[in-house]
């Protein structure tokens, strides 16, 4: 070996970024494999130094005292006269180790040595792999689609390349080679082809991250993101709140005109973004839950069933239900709860239905002018049947022909 090989050996673990004790090390197994086959047996002990300046390698083997006639075989052990030669007080059945100079490997030596290396090399490397990229759970990642296949989406990351399932994908997005995307990581596994990395475009986490980008008040913990419920590609709602008496926690999140929460939105496509407000008290962040939908009528939270029923005016039924049930849909799993969505009017038609119910019927029109006709004529036959009798002059009727008006 020369300066040459030490030079190539440096480059390796450059280029590759393992460490150059491990690349070493490799090569000392390599010179190992390829000594016992060619110079030994498989069960001898060998152990091999190299010097990390000139890259010259020692080989030194250790083998068994044994008498003259004791031998068996040569290359595990070694007369009690010659081990003498290398120690003095050497005794039978006692090891020594020797070392074995100018060995030359020949072609069938030098290939498993080759095959050697490569394997343990592509082991590091995998090693050194996995362990920087479980560091990067749950983190953010940039990269660029390579390909796609059978719909899974291969994302270069520079080392290795990640992989996203089509769960893991943003409905209706597409993707082509050459693409910049920010990633989530899911999780890093260490299979025997190597290690595999999942990540995601749809996982909610990933607004949390693109969040801690545009906010840096997230890093302070002057606020912070308490839950988030995300229907990929649809919408997503992220709950918030300050840790700092007047802050707005909405406001910081929305960001100037908006520009917040548009830098986020502009890394998910056409997937919109509600912010809510948190509040401790669950019936006020069900209603904050349940926005654009506004003038909640009331909130009834039962504690043991984490079930809440909400009543809401007829105008905000819709909005608090949202497209296919979205919003409420969202609602329930920003807030862990099941909720029931009743409209505020059907209540106030169904207690004015009982009321009237109650009521005595209203009659016909008809019937109603004959009872008032009947009425009338009763009325005047008591007036005529009885005078006042207590007057002193008769009351007398009213006359109506011109014989019995007086003259003038």
């Amino acid at each position: 070996m020369n300066n040459q090989f030490i030079a190539a050996i440096e480059q390796i673990c450059e280029e590759k970024g393992i460490s150059k004790d491990i690349v070493m090390e490799t090569i000392e197994m390599a010179l190992i494999a390829a000594y016992k086959k060619d110079f030994g047996d498989k069960d001898q002990e060998v152990r091999v130094e190299v010097d990390p300046g000139s890259g010259e390698p020692r080989i030194f083997v250790t083998k068994e005292v044994a008498g003259e006639v004791e031998l068996e075989n040569e290359h595990l052990q070694i007369s009690l006269a010659d081990a003498q030669k290398i120690t003095k007080d050497i005794k039978l059945g006692e090891t020594v180790e020797i070392e074995d100079k100018n060995k030359d490997f020949g072609r069938v030596a030098a290939q498993t040595a080759k095959q050697v290396i490569i394997q343990r090399i592509r082991e590091a490397e995998r090693e050194v792999i996995y362990n920087d990229f479980q560091d990067k759970e749950d983190t953010l990642l940039n990269g660029s689609v390579q390909r796609v296949e059978h719909g899974n989406v291969f994302i270069d990351l520079g080392r290795t390349t990640a992989i996203m399932f089509p769960s893991e994908q943003i409905q209706g997005e597409r993707y082509y080679a050459g693409q910049r995307l920010k990633v989530y990581v899911v999780r890093v596994e260490n299979t025997l082809k190597g290690p595999q990395i999942v990540v995601s475009r749809s996982h909610p986490n990933l607004i949390r991250r693109l969040f801690e980008m545009e906010v840096p008040e997230m890093t302070t913990g002057n606020v912070e993101i308490v839950a988030v419920a995300r229907e990929a590609g649809g919408r997503t709602k992220i709950a918030v709140k300050s840790n700092v008496e007047g802050v707005d926690p909405v406001g910081t999140f929305v960001g100037g005109r908006g520009t917040r929460v548009q830098a986020v939105m502009a890394n998910i496509g056409e997937e919109k973004i509600d912010i809510i407000p948190f509040d401790e008290d669950i019936e006020r962040f069900i209603a904050n839950a349940l926005s654009p939908a506004k003038n909640i009528v009331s909130v009834t939270a039962n504690q043991i069933e984490r079930r809440a029923a909400v009543k809401i005016p007829e105008d905000q039924l819709s909005l608090a239900i949202g497209r296919s049930g979205q919003n409420v849909r969202l609602a329930a799993k920003l807030t862990d709860w099941n909720i029931d969505i009743d409209g505020a009017d059907d209540a106030g038609v169904e207690e004015t239905a009982e009321a009237v119910a109650d009521q005595p019927k209203a009659k016909p029109e008809a019937q109603m002018e004959d009872e008032l006709v009947a009425a009338s004529q009763a009325d005047d036959t008591t007036e005529i049947a009885e005078p006042d009798t207590e007057s002193e002059t008769p009351t007398k009727p009213t006359a109506t022909s011109d014989e019995e008006t007086p003259a003038a």
